[in-house]
């Protein structure tokens, strides 16, 4: 099947996506954002990281489009740019925890002979 030049371009933006969301800092912003947006100083205070660390991850993901910003006098919000972002991290974790579970099982099929 021959690919399509639109095909091809989904595909390269999807990996940078992908690459984007393969940290798990930006997992753990995401998953706090989940339930609305957050300033940087709310969003350092509860990850626990310093906030030029976690500008430096924002960034990132409104370059990729993954989040979204609103500035409000000094502050900026962040928050979620797509429901379905959360959908799919959500998705990706519980076939990890399924994985896991399987794993463990088969270890303890060993482990029991």
């Amino acid at each position: 099947m021959k690919e399509s030049k639109l095909d091809k371009a989904v595909f390269e933006l999807q990996a940078q996506i992908c690459k984007t969301l393969a940290n798990p800092t930006r997992l753990m912003i995401i998953h706090t954002l989940r339930d609305g947006e957050k300033s940087v100083g709310e969003l350092a205070a509860i990850l626990g990281l310093r906030q030029a660390n976690l500008s430096q991850h924002l960034t990132i993901m409104r370059q990729t489009q993954i989040l979204k910003a609103r500035k409000q006098g000094a502050n900026i919000f962040y928050s979620v740019a797509n429901p379905k972002i959360n959908d799919a991290c959500d998705t990706v974790r519980e076939v990890l925890i399924q994985l896991l579970d399987q794993n463990q099982q088969i270890a303890g099929t060993f482990a029991n002979h």
